[in-house]
């Protein structure tokens, strides 16, 4: 089934630290469905065409045979064939830029050797000025580069994709690998009259063994004439200080262009969770393109705003998809407020009580009441431990219509506080993590969690699923150590929803958030310590 749909809008909280909390942005996609909110179109005054492609990829037989530079040209071309096509559709739509995802051209899975082939001969852009389509014989093995430019002239736009590149190296070098070139995942940017503008050499490899990891981090940000600056890197960067965190927080970067092969794997990292979660944390947009092989769960692809998101993830259909959305120049939208009465929800209220110190609080029609004898009893919820993600978390069960609770590990403690309409047959956990990941990657983390289990045993809290029944409004807090924190949010379907609030109140970071469309799979915030990876 395809899922394709926008987020809705984000309100503001007190904060002085990284998130962002904004209000209000008019978007409109073509190719990817979604749910305009009338009134906020006077909010926006300027925007840009910004298309994405996730692609099927025509892909080698046999990825650790060794081909011809002719057997590889072949294949690649094939594959170029379809990006042409899809830079005139997006061409017609009057996109301004168009991204590609990571390993869309040669494919993926070789070895050092066998990717030999496949791969380009790459100058540096910050020392020659090239427009591969105009000047062809300016430097060997570059034909794949020469397709890209001319496809940007042809379709008068920014194209930006990824392709394997080489770089020769000699013995003074003490890094040169002991066949005599760098070789590298790498990004290029072309401008609407085909000049290569820049290019981004992939540091974060995820088992790339057909890869170098460049001697230093490429910090790559482009300038564009239809809305400014420009940041760019690839999939597994993505959790990491260098260069993702670095660019965001150095270069005043308001847009982000990200080429990726990611394998979905919920129920917190799935590829349009980390995206979406990215242009929230951040205040930016992001333009995300994924491959699109549903057999090996990789699929997941969109345009991202703070406030909505236009995204297709589709585990069935096993073509290609075009997303093309007009988004603001400037994603930054309004900090919002309370009404003007100076009413607050009963429910924020509430939590704003506990963080206080006070003792758990009912409400009535009118007002909160706040009396001790009302605390919720903690020592009624079991405790148990379950895998997720292949991280031990701590848990207690979400049991009844509503309640207040928490669990903690290490020094990391996680509080719910939620009521829903009705009670589903299913279950959902609480959990936390506060550790070392270890598994596909080695990075630190804190993780608060609401989470649909997979059946009503403890034991399946943490497997993947997407279908769930349960409507909750909540809270989600924790003590988070760290600044560095993404705010997930799943429901049925695959389908991406927006926190209704999010921010830092007395030390503490939350995600508020009702009105669900559909049952909750997961809500969650994702904190980084990158200084313990």
């Amino acid at each position: 089934m395809l899922y394709r749909f926008m987020v809705c809008i984000m309100s503001g909280a007190s904060s002085s630290k990284l998130a962002l909390f904004l209000c209000g942005c008019f978007v409109v996609a073509l190719g990817a469905h979604g749910r305009e909110h009338s009134g906020l179109e006077h909010l926006v005054a300027e925007h840009y065409m910004a298309a994405v492609y996730e692609h099927e990829s025509i892909l080698s037989p046999n990825p650790l045979a060794l081909a011809t530079r002719e057997q590889a040209l072949e294949l690649m071309n094939q594959n170029l064939d379809i990006y042409e096509e899809q830079v005139m559709n997006a061409a017609q739509k009057g996109a301004q830029i168009i991204v590609f995802p990571e390993d869309g051209i040669h494919g993926f899975n070789f070895t050092r050797t066998s990717i030999y082939p496949f791969l380009d001969f790459m100058p540096s852009p910050q020392l020659v000025k090239w427009n591969p389509c105009l000047e062809p014989h300016r430097f060997n093995d570059t034909e794949v580069l020469q397709r890209l430019s001319c496809m940007a002239i042809k379709g008068e736009m920014f194209l930006v994709a990824n392709l394997g590149t080489k770089q020769p190296c000699y013995n003074s070098d003490p890094r040169c690998p002991n066949d005599g070139r760098y070789q590298f995942n790498t990004n290029v940017v072309f401008s609407e009259n085909g000049t290569l503008v820049d290019r981004y050499r992939k540091h974060n490899l995820y088992f790339e063994a057909a890869f170098d990891v460049p001697l230093e981090v490429d910090h790559i940000t482009f300038d564009t004439p239809f809305a400014g600056k420009f940041g760019i890197f690839t999939c597994f960067d993505i959790l990491f200080f260098d260069p993702t965190i670095r660019l965001l927080r150095d270069f005043d970067v308001k847009h982000i262009v990200y080429p990726t092969a990611w394998m979905n794997q919920l129920p917190l990292l799935a590829a349009i969770q980390i995206q979406q979660a990215l242009a929230i944390a951040f205040g930016i947009n992001v333009l995300a393109a994924n491959v699109h092989h549903p057999s090996l769960g990789m699929t997941g692809s969109g345009i991202h705003t703070p406030q909505k998101s236009f995204w297709y993830h589709d585990m069935e259909n096993p073509q290609g998809h075009l997303i093309i959305a007009q988004i603001a120049k400037n994603p930054l939208g309004l900090i919002a407020t309370e009404n003007a009465t100076g009413k607050m929800d009963p429910s924020h209220s509430k939590f704003l009580k506990i963080l206080a110190g006070d003792p758990y609080c009912e409400k009535d029609a009118q007002e909160v009441h706040c009396e001790e004898a009302t605390k919720w009893n903690m020592d009624t919820l079991p405790i148990f431990y379950s895998e997720m993600m292949y991280d031990n978390f701590t848990l207690v069960p979400v049991w009844g219509k509503e309640g207040y609770l928490h669990v903690c590990a290490k020094g990391l403690c996680c509080y719910l506080l939620y009521q829903r309409p009705e009670v589903s047959r299913e279950l959902y956990a609480l959990g936390v993590f506060d550790g070392l990941h270890t598994v596909h990657g080695t990075y630190y983390i804190q993780v608060c969690a609401l989470v649909k289990c997979g059946g009503l045993g403890f034991d399946t809290c943490g497997q993947e699923i997407t279908e769930a029944a349960g409507i909750f409004e909540f809270h989600l807090w924790g003590n988070f150590s760290t600044s560095y924190i993404f705010p997930l949010l799943l429901t049925s379907g695959m389908t991406l929803e927006a926190p209704g609030q999010l921010g830092w109140e007395n030390d503490h970071y939350f995600l508020r958030k009702s009105g669900l469309s559909s049952g909750l799979v997961t809500a969650a915030l994702y904190g980084r310590l990158y200084e313990r990876d």
